[in-house]
C-alpha cells in the first residue's frame, strides 16, 4: 500500500516538474515573440565593426624588418617569414610573408607586438572560400586593403544590430537618417562635453 502511494507521489512530482520546465521554455519563446526584429539583410546591409574589431590582418611589406617577433608571440607559430641575410647592408631582407587564416585565431598578438607597425587589423571578416588552401594569404594578398563598410557603395552600413526607436516594429521602413538607439563614440564624447559646459 505504502509502495503504491510512494509511486503515485513520485509520478505527481515528475509531472509537476515537467510542466514547470515546459512553462519556462514557453516563457522564453513568448518573451522573444514580443521583441522587435533585429534582422540584418546581409550582404546588402552590414554592421559597422567597432574600432578595435579584429578582422583580417593587413601587412605592409616595406615596413617589415624580418624580426620574427610576430612568430614568437603567436600562440600557434602561424606567420611564415622567409628572409635572407644581406651581407652588403648587414641586415635581413624579407623575401616572403604569409598567414593562414584557416588556422589563425585572431588573437592580435602579432599586431600588438610588431615593432614597426607593419601589421594591422582590417574590418574584413568574410573570408569564406570553397578551398581551405585559399585562406593561406601571401604578402600580396595581405597587402590588399579591403573596402570599409562605410565606403562600400554596394552596402547599406548599419551602426548596430538595428535596435529600433520606440514603437517601431519594421526595421526596413525607417526613413534614411533616422536615429537609432546606439551612438558613435564621437557622439557620446560630444554629449559629455555639452553636459560639462552646462554644469
Amino acid at each position: 500500500m505504502f509502495n503504491f502511494l510512494k509511486q503515485v507521489e513520485d509520478y505527481a512530482k515528475r509531472t509537476f516538474q515537467a510542466g514547470r520546465y515546459i512553462g519556462q521554455g514557453l516563457a522564453v519563446t513568448f518573451d522573444h515573440m514580443g521583441r522587435r526584429p533585429i534582422t540584418v539583410q546581409y550582404p546588402y546591409e552590414k554592421l559597422i565593426p567597432s574600432e578595435r574589431f579584429r578582422g583580417r590582418i593587413h601587412f605592409e611589406f616595406d615596413k617589415c624588418i624580418s624580426c620574427e617577433v610576430c612568430v614568437r608571440v603567436c600562440p600557434i607559430n602561424l606567420p611564415v617569414v622567409d628572409w635572407e641575410f644581406n651581407k652588403e647592408v648587414r641586415k635581413k631582407q624579407l623575401k616572403h610573408y604569409s598567414i593562414d587564416f584557416g588556422v589563425c585565431i585572431f588573437c592580435g598578438n602579432c599586431v600588438e607586438f610588431c615593432p614597426t607597425n607593419c601589421l594591422s587589423f582590417t574590418e574584413e571578416y568574410d573570408l569564406s572560400t570553397y578551398d581551405r588552401h585559399e585562406l593561406n594569404y601571401d604578402n600580396v594578398a595581405l597587402g590588399r586593403v579591403p573596402y570599409k563598410v562605410t565606403d562600400d557603395p554596394m552596402v547599406t552600413p548599419l551602426r548596430e544590430l538595428v535596435y529600433l526607436p520606440k514603437d517601431v516594429l519594421d526595421p526596413h521602413g525607417l526613413p534614411p537618417g533616422s536615429d537609432r538607439v546606439g551612438r558613435f563614440p564621437s557622439e557620446i564624447l560630444k554629449q559629455a562635453q555639452e553636459d560639462d559646459e552646462r554644469n
